[in-house]
C-alpha cells in the first residue's frame, strides 16, 4: 500500500526534531569545549604555564587551632600561644640535607647532640615528611631564617600553635597534657587522620587532653603552593584556614583548685570537693603536681627522672588512680547495710571492752579501755571499733558490699580523666575469684572499718558522702559544656536507702563534729549556717604485732613516713541544706581527725564562703595558724578577660 500524503508529512516532521535534538547535543558540546579552551588558555594560564616550565602544584596541611579548656568561671586552663619554628623536607632540599643544616647551624644555635637527633630523624621519615629542626624561636631567629630562605632550600620557617596551661600544676592532673604524635599513637588508630603527620602535630596524651582529643583536635586547613623544579616554595596560591577544636568548659573552679592545692602544700594527698545536687566536681587535687608545660615543650630527661623517683609520687592522680583503705569513714557504709537490713535500729547497743575475741584472736578497738555500751550514732561520734566488728558478724559481707556499690565503692565513675580506678568492695564471690579461697568471718570484722580488702579512692569517698547527704543517685561531673551545649545532668533519681537510715548516718556524722565527745571536734566550724558534718578515717599500712601491743604501739610521728597510717576525712555542709561533700586522703599523714580533717574544712570553708575562709568560722585558737597560712599563700586572683579563639 502506498502511504498517504499526511503520514509522509508526519514522518518528515519526527525526522526534523531528532535532527534539531542532535544538533544541539553537538553545539552543547562544543560550547563546553570551547569554554574549557578558554579557560585553560587565559583564566588559568599563568598556572599552566608554570607547570610547564617545570613548577608544580602542591597542597600543604594547615594544622588546626587546638580548642580551648575553660574553668567553670570562663577563665582559660588550656589554651594556645604563638610559636615560631622552622622545618625541613629532605626531598624539598634535594635528598641531602647536610648542606642545609650546616648553613641553618650558622644562622642559629644548634647543639651537636641536637644534629645529631635530626640526622637519625631524616634517616626514618619519609623524604616528603617535614621535619621541626628548631621551635619556640625569638622573633630575631625567625626573621634571620626568613631573610636567608633563597639559600636555604626545604627549609620553611612557620608561625604555628603551640598548648600552653597557664595555671601550670594546679589542673595538671584533670587536663594532662598534650606531646607530638608518636609511632605508638599512630599505630593505636585505625584510620588515622592526615592532620597528625603533621611535623611535631601535638596530641592529647592524658586526662581530658587525651580523653577529648577528637573534641579538641579541631580540622585541618589546607593552602595550595607553586613549588619549584628542586622543590622550594616559590608562592601561595590559597589557603584555607582550619577550623578549631570545641571549648571545653570543665566543672571545676580554678580558684578553689588552687586553695587546694596550697592548702595541702607538701604532703602526698587528695582532696575532692563535690556539689550535692548537681554531682559537678568543684574540685579534684592531687599533691604533689608536675607542669604539663613541660611535656609540651620535651621534657628533660633528668626532669622526668626527677618525677619518676620522687617519693610522693607527683605523676600519679591520687584522687582517681589512688585507692587506699577507707579506714573508719567506711563505717558508715557498715551502719547503713545493718540499718536497712533490719539488723540494728538507732537503739540498738553492743558493748566495747576494748576488744572482741574471735577464734581465738583479738581485734582489738582503737581505744585500748572501750567504749562501754554504744549505740548508732555513738557508734560514729567516737569511732568504735568493736560495734562494727560486732555488726559485720550479723549484717554479713554480701549485704555490707551492696551497700558499698549503692554508694559509689567498687564501682567504676565514667570520667574523662585517666586511669579511673574502681576500688574493691569485696564479698565473698570477689575472694573466691581473686583467691580461689572461702572468705573468713575475720575478713568480715577488718572490712566493716574500711580494712583488709576494701580499697576506695578519694573520688569515691566524696561520691559516698554526696549520696549520704543528698539520698539521690548522684554521679560526679568533670564536663559543664562543649561549645557551649551544657553536658551536666540535672537530675538523679532516689537512693535505694530509706530517709530513717540516712538520718541516722547524718545523725552521727554531725556528732562527730559537733559533740564533746566526736573525733573530729578540734576540726568543727563554728558559724551555724555553715554548720559541718563528717567522718574520720585512719588506715593502718603495716601489721602491729602482739608485742608491740603490749610494750605500747609506736606513734606514726616515730615512724619512717612510709610505714605512717594514712589520714582520711569526708565531709559535707551545711547540715541541714548539703551543698558540697568533700574527701580529703593524706598519705602516711598520722591521724584523720589531726591531719585530715582540718584541711577538709578549710577547703569546704573556701568553696562556701568564694573566697579565702573568714577567721571567725573556725575555733578561736586556730585563727592565728589560719591567718599565718594564708599570709603566706600565693593564692589564684585571676584577672584574666574572658577566652577569644585562638589565643590564651
Amino acid at each position: 500500500m502506498k502511504k498517504s500524503q499526511r503520514d509522509i508529512v508526519d514522518s518528515n516532521r519526527g525526522i526534523t526534531r531528532r535532527g534539531l535534538l542532535l544538533a544541539g547535543i553537538q553545539v552543547g558540546t562544543v560550547t563546553t569545549l570551547a569554554l574549557k579552551m578558554r579557560s585553560m588558555q587565559l583564566d588559568h594560564a599563568d598556572e599552566y604555564r608554570m607547570l610547564a616550565d617545570g613548577n608544580s602544584i602542591k597542597i600543604r596541611l594547615l594544622p588546626p587551632s587546638r580548642g580551648l579548656i575553660l574553668d567553670r568561671n570562663g577563665l582559660i586552663v588550656a589554651g594556645n600561644e604563638q610559636n615560631y619554628r622552622v622545618t625541613l623536607t629532605r626531598e624539598e632540599a634535594g635528598g641531602d640535607v647536610e648542606p642545609v643544616l650546616q648553613r641553618l647551624a650558622q644562622l642559629i644555635p644548634i647543639s651537636d647532640a641536637r644534629m645529631a637527633e635530626l640526622r637519625d630523624e631524616f634517616s626514618k621519615r619519609s623524604a616528603i615528611t617535614p621535619i621541626v629542626l628548631a621551635d619556640r624561636l625569638s622573633w630575631e631567629q625567625f626573621s634571620t631564617i626568613a631573610v636567608n630562605a633563597p639559600s636555604l632550600p626545604g627549609v620553611t620557617p612557620e608561625s604555628a600553635l603551640s598548648r600552653a596551661y597557664p595555671r601550670a600544676g594546679d589542673l595538671a592532673h584533670v587536663m594532662g597534657y598534650v606531646g607530638p604524635v608518636s609511632d605508638y599513637d599512630l599505630s593505636r588508630i585505625e584510620d588515622p587522620d592526615p592532620v597528625l603527620r603533621l611535623p611535631d602535630f601535638q596530641l592529647g596524651k592524658i586526662g581530658v587532653e587525651g580523653r577529648l582529643e577528637e573534641v579538641l583536635r579541631g580540622k585541618a586547613g589546607a593552602r595550595r603552593v607553586e613549588v619549584n623544579s628542586t622543590g622550594r616554595e616559590m608562592r601561595q596560591l590559597s589557603r584555607q584556614e582550619g577550623e578549631q577544636g570545641a571549648t571545653v568548659q570543665l566543672t571545676v573552679d580554678a580558684q578553689l583548685q588552687n586553695y587546694c592545692a596550697q592548702r595541702m602544700g607538701q604532703e602526698s594527698a587528695a582532696a575532692v570537693v563535690m556539689d550535692c545536687h548537681t554531682g559537678e566536681l568543684v574540685a579534684i587535687c592531687s599533691s604533689p603536681s608536675f607542669d604539663p608545660n613541660k611535656f609540651v615543650r620535651g621534657i628533660s630527661s633528668t626532669d622526668y627522672r626527677g618525677l619518676m623517683d620522687h617519693d610522693h609520687r607527683p605523676l600519679a592522680d591520687k584522687t582517681v588512680q589512688g585507692v587506699y583503705p577507707p579506714g573508719s569513714t567506711f563505717k558508715l557504709v557498715t551502719l547503713l547495710a545493718g540499718l536497712e537490713s533490719g539488723v540494728i535500729n538507732a537503739g540498738s547497743r553492743f558493748f566495747c571492752p576494748g576488744y572482741t575475741e574471735l577464734g581465738g584472736r583479738r581485734f582489738h578497738c582503737w581505744s585500748r579501755g572501750g567504749h562501754g555500751s554504744v549505740d548508732a550514732v555513738k557508734s560514729l561520734e567516737e569511732s568504735c571499733d568493736v560495734y562494727y566488728y560486732e555488726l559485720a558478724q550479723r549484717v554479713g559481707i554480701d549485704r555490707i558490699a551492696v551497700m558499698a556499690r549503692k554508694l559509689g565503692i567498687g564501682v567504676k565513675h565514667d570520667l574523662p580523666m585517666s586511669a579511673v580506678s574502681e576500688g574493691i568492695a569485696p564479698d565473698r564471690a570477689w575472694k573466691k575469684t581473686r583467691y580461689d579461697q572461702a572468705w573468713q568471718i575475720g575478713d568480715s570484722l577488718n572490712a566493716s572499718i574500711g580494712q583488709g580488702y576494701v580499697l576506695a579512692s578519694p573520688l569515691q569517698l566524696a561520691v559516698m558522702t554526696a549520696r549520704v547527704a543528698s539520698g539521690r543517685v548522684i554521679e560526679p561531673q568533670l564536663i559543664r559544656s562543649v561549645d557551649g551545649v551544657k553536658k551536666v545532668a540535672s537530675d538523679f533519681p532516689p537512693l535505694d536507702i530509706s530517709e530513717s537510715s540516712l538520718r541516722v548516718a547524718r545523725a552521727g556524722m554531725d556528732a562527730v563534729m559537733n559533740s564533746a565527745r566526736g573525733t573530729a571536734r578540734k576540726a568543727r566550724i563554728e558559724r551555724e549556717d555553715w554548720r559541718m558534718v563528717g567522718k574520720t578515717g585512719t588506715s593502718q599500712v603495716r601489721n602491729i604485732t602482739a608485742a608491740e601491743r603490749a610494750r605500747g604501739v609506736i606513734s606514726n610521728d616515730q615512724l619512717p613516713w612510709e610505714r605512717r597510717d594514712h589520714a582520711l576525712f569526708v565531709c559535707y555542709a551545711p547540715y541541714e541544706a548539703p551543698r558540697y561533700a568533700v574527701s580529703v586522703v593524706v598519705e602516711h599523714g598520722g591521724g584523720g581527725s589531726t591531719v585530715a580533717a582540718p584541711i577538709a574544712r578549710d577547703i569546704l570553708l573556701f568553696a562556701l564562703n568564694g573566697g579565702l575562709p573568714p577567721l571567725d568560722a573556725v575555733p578561736s585558737n586556730q585563727r592565728a595558724d589560719m591567718e599565718a597560712r594564708h599570709d603566706a599563700m600565693q593564692l589564684y586572683t585571676p584577672e584574666a578577660p574572658r577566652p577569644g579563639r585562638s589565643r590564651a
